[in-house]
């Protein structure tokens, strides 16, 4: 590869003779193969100003931060820095450079000009921020202007956005007439202009509760409906967010202070109660587009329903009482009938799911039996022997129940006459009949009990449906009805409900429709709906995970627009990789319950564990994690908790093997399980930050996790330390901290920050060896950070203590981290050296162990502790350490002849050798004469 020190070399003589280039490619080549951290800085520092030359200021900036990492005080560095943060407009950070540069060089007159010439800037800048009216009237002059050029309209655009989100700018937009001019960008019906109006209002709208109720009052909550109703997904998109600020400023969902603004009393119920109606009405309004409809559901299911459950309910009952009929309208929808309201593939999902949560909010019977009691009254109301049209619409609000509230949707089901009619419509001769009738079946038969009637009532029916039917609808259908009868006793393989290989025949049509590009994505969803079903049964996940076609098919419908399907592929993956719960049963009841002749559930062969990793490869090769990373992203109104939850079990599988986890880390998977870590269910958001600290441990932070996410890493695994999780948990987390906090002192402060520390000294009390272990490696990559340091600093604690009774334990990986820590810790803080020798008495029998020890790691770390006690200015210390037997120690390591496995250790002796000989402890040797 070449030395280091020769290609610095070379590279400094190309820049002197102008060819930046090669002294570029020079000092690439040096930084890949050079260890000294010293001799590294240099050639950041040097590959810095290659940089500055070629104008490429970022690289500039960050090779010129790498050498200041090293030291803090490379005044060269700071330079060059400074130089390409200025050019890059960064004049702050610029500013503060070249101030330190002039501190530790004064009279340097480049550095005192540059210092005056940017202050000079920064005032400029100021002022011309504080002139911002004039420039908020010229971008609305240049967007109102039809004439003007396009890019210039995008660019005034952004920078009305941009300026709306910081308050000073929100408020000169306002000050400035700024909301009839954006009505007016928004009465153009062009989509651009709508979006970038939109946006403006919504930067403006955030964390300010009166100049959000003003723009309320001066655009109107219709405006604001009619312009999420238009059929355009990002304009409706961008309105709910809209409405969502409103909302968050409006009920003190924002919670930053703004100063006099809080002084002003604002009574926001009215507009509050205004929007929910508004609503609710866009809710059942032929006059809203899918998209619209979509939104609107979605900021009821949002803000609508509590957040605590000490709150109350008000809004839920509200919206109960004066929309749940329109919402349970939108479940029953056909879109093969006439005069439908527009919907999205999404909508009926979306309508779902906002019945659940408004049930899941109320508090007592009282409520849920009058939730109940409208859904009945609908349900009777659109039952009409004479039009069937309206009837089945009343089925299809069932299902819409039944993929909701299941409890209300089951309860229907259970109705006189409600199963029969279900029945009795799969034989009609109208092809919508049976379609509406075969999936309200489907929806019905998820209890046990349910599957068992239709088992005995509807399996010849949807056998007959999916024998003569010509349209694949309604045969695909048919199938899955099929698939979840066949899977009702889950993965228990005495519970089989169809024959030896019925089970198979299903899964491997579901999987030919899967595979067919011709068939519609709604259709092919429900193939993969059969086989979430199906893959309760080993032999059918077997053969799916060996059909590569058919797990790449379904990875791409996962990653397509309609996001309904995400639920049911989680479901198959959860299967495949067998990551669901497992009750673990003792041997002993199953004796008893064979004695007792009750069942007893069976695993099937091919769930064992060798098995279960085969298929985990089969999924990893076939590209399960780019799928998982895109699902991740959805809307949270189809994300739901339990599907995150899902998705994290599948991460945590997919993670088991430490040399998976580099192509889940090249796939997206390290940034894709930060949201389901953070949030979701309790025991989602626990699997999803175990699965992160399994990455976190082996990979290096800054590919796994790019940019700011690495920081959002800590939260989750520090929330894995507590006492309630499981021992390889506490593990995990520990050595994936260690690895964070070796990276960089932000991560080091970030995990201190997230009160960290008192976990990790915990658990370096804990009675088993490896947590103990990972905990004291963790705490001696955090022992530079100052804030520890503190810590150890502190009177009246244990800390300094049970490193030092660490280090003179028998294993060799706790004393190599607890001397290290050790090590550093004295190297930093002198005052610890003294402090050292009172937590114990048997500190000093410790240090001539460690000294002494047969491991040159453990050997170098107590030695270096030594030189730290010389060194600590304490002269009575560094006398009662001659004057014991480590000077015997010292010297028998220090005449040692060099060598190469223990150099280290020797050099340090000798380095501890000249110490005492500088502070006059020993005498240099001579011979008589």
């Amino acid at each position: 590869m070449g030395d280091p020190i020769q290609l610095k070399d070379e590279g400094n003589k190309h820049f002197q003779a102008g060819e930046t280039d090669e002294a570029i490619d020079c000092y690439s080549k040096a930084i890949k193969v050079c260890k000294d951290k010293k001799v590294l800085a240099v050639i950041h520092r040097n590959r810095s100003a290659c940089y500055l030359k070629k104008e490429n200021y970022v690289n500039a900036a960050s090779d010129a931060s790498k050498a200041i990492d090293v030291d803090a005080a490379d005044i060269k560095a700071l330079y060059r820095r400074c130089q390409a943060l200025e050019k890059l407009g960064n004049l702050d950070m610029a500013f503060k450079d070249v101030q330190r540069c002039a501190t530790l060089e004064p009279k340097n007159k480049t550095f005192l000009e540059t210092l005056r010439r940017l202050g000079a800037e920064i005032q400029s800048k100021l002022k011309s921020t504080f002139s911002t009216d004039s420039r908020v009237q010229n971008m609305f002059d240049i967007l109102l202007d039809e004439e003007m050029e396009k890019d210039k309209r995008e660019k005034a655009a952004n920078n009305l956005i941009v300026l709306s989100r910081e308050d000073a700018g929100a408020e000169r937009i306002f000050q400035n007439n700024g909301v009839p001019l954006l009505v007016n960008m928004i009465e153009t019906g062009k989509p651009e202009m709508i979006l970038a109006a939109v946006r403006t209002l919504s930067g403006m709208c955030t964390g300010h509760k009166a100049r959000a109720m003003a723009i309320v009052h001066m655009v109107g909550v219709d405006k604001m409906c009619s312009i999420m109703a238009v059929d355009n997904e990002e304009i409706a998109l961008a309105t709910c967010n809209f409405f969502q600020c409103v909302n968050d400023s409006l009920t003190g969902g924002d919670a930053r202070e703004y100063g006099k603004e809080e002084a002003l009393v604002l009574d926001t119920s009215k507009d509050l109660k205004t929007i929910l109606l508004s609503l609710l009405e866009m809710v059942a309004s032929k006059k809203v587009s899918g998209h619209g409809r979509d939104q609107a559901l979605n900021l009821l299911t949002k803000n609508v329903p509590r957040r605590h459950k000490n709150e109350n309910n008000t809004r839920a009952l509200f919206t109960i009482d004066h929309g749940l009929k329109k919402i349970l309208k939108v479940c029953g929808q056909i879109s093969e009938l006439p005069d439908q309201l527009p919907m999205t593939e999404n909508t009926q999902l979306i309508a779902s799911m906002c019945l659940n949560k408004l049930y899941d909010d109320l508090k007592c019977d009282p409520e849920r039996n009058n939730f109940r009691d409208i859904c009945d009254d609908y349900v009777k109301s659109k039952i009409d022997p004479n039009n069937m049209d309206k009837t089945i619409h009343a089925i299809n609000t069932i299902s819409g129940l039944l993929q909701g509230p299941f409890d209300v949707g089951n309860a229907l089901v259970g109705r006189q006459g409600i199963m029969e009619m279900m029945v009795a419509l799969c034989g009609s001769e109208r092809e919508v009949d049976q379609m509406v009738a075969v999936e309200a079946l489907i929806h019905a038969s998820s209890k046990m009990s349910r599957a068992s009637f239709i088992i005995t009532n509807g399996v010849s029916l949807l056998k007959d449906i999916y024998k003569k039917t010509k349209n694949e609808r309604i045969k695909i259908r048919s199938l899955v009805g099929l698939c979840k009868l066949g899977s009702a006793g889950g993965d228990d393989y005495s519970l089989r409900q169809f024959a030896e290989g019925s089970t198979e025949k299903l899964a491997k049509q579901c999987r030919k429709w899967l595979c067919n590009p011709q068939i519609d994505t709604k259709t092919r969803k429900w193939a993969i709906e059969g086989l979430a079903y199906l893959t309760n049964d080993a032999d059918v996940k077997d053969d799916f995970v060996e059909d590569e076609p058919a797990l790449k098919a379904m990875f791409e419908l996962a990653k397509s627009k309609d996001k309904t399907i995400l639920y049911s592929v989680a479901c198959t993956l959860i299967n495949c990789a067998n990551c669901y719960d497992k009750k673990e049963i003792l041997p002993e009841l199953i004796q008893l319950a064979k004695f007792s002749k009750q069942h007893v559930p069976e695993q099937h062969p091919k769930d064992k564990k060798d098995f279960i990793e085969k298929r985990v490869k089969r999924l990893l090769k076939a590209g399960v994690t780019s799928a998982l990373a895109v699902m991740v992203k959805a809307d949270n109104a189809i994300l739901t908790d339990q599907t995150k939850e899902m998705l994290a079990r599948v991460f945590l599988a997919l993670s088991e093997d430490p040399r998976d986890r580099g192509i889940i880390v090249a796939q997206g998977g390290g940034k894709a399980l930060i949201p389901l870590a953070l949030e979701g269910t309790d025991l989602g958001k626990v699997k999803a930050s175990h699965a992160l600290a399994k990455i976190a441990a082996i990979s290096n932070p800054e590919i796994a996790f790019p940019g700011e996410r690495v920081y959002e890493v800590v939260r989750p695994l520090v929330s894995l330390l507590h006492t309630d999780r499981d021992g390889l948990q506490n593990f995990e987390a520990l050595k994936g901290l260690t690895n964070l906090a070796g990276y960089s002192e932000k991560l080091r402060v970030k995990i201190v920050k997230e009160k960290a520390l008192p976990e990790i000294e915990n658990h370096m009390f804990e009675e088993n060896d490896q947590i103990r272990q990972a905990a004291t490696e963790c705490m001696c990559n955090l022992v530079t950070c100052k804030q520890v340091q503190e810590r150890y600093m502190e009177d009246g604690n244990d800390k300094l203590k049970l490193l030092v009774l660490l280090s003179g334990e028998d294993d060799d990986n706790l004393q190599i981290a607890a001397a290290g820590a050790l090590a550093m810790i004295t190297a930093s803080q002198k005052k610890l050296c003294t402090k050292l020798t009172c937590v114990t008495t048997q500190w000093l029998e410790i240090m001539q162990r460690l000294c002494l020890h047969t491991n040159p790691k453990i050997q170098h770390r107590g030695l270096v502790i030594v030189y730290n006690m010389l060194n600590s200015e304490d002269s009575e210390l560094a006398k009662k350490l001659i004057e014991s037997e480590l000077l015997e120690i010292l010297s028998v390591i220090g005449k040692a002849e060099d060598n190469p496995k223990r150099q280290e250790a020797i050099d340090a002796a000798r380095t501890c050798l000249v110490k005492a000989l500088e502070l006059g402890l020993i005498k240099p040797f001579t011979s008589p004469s």
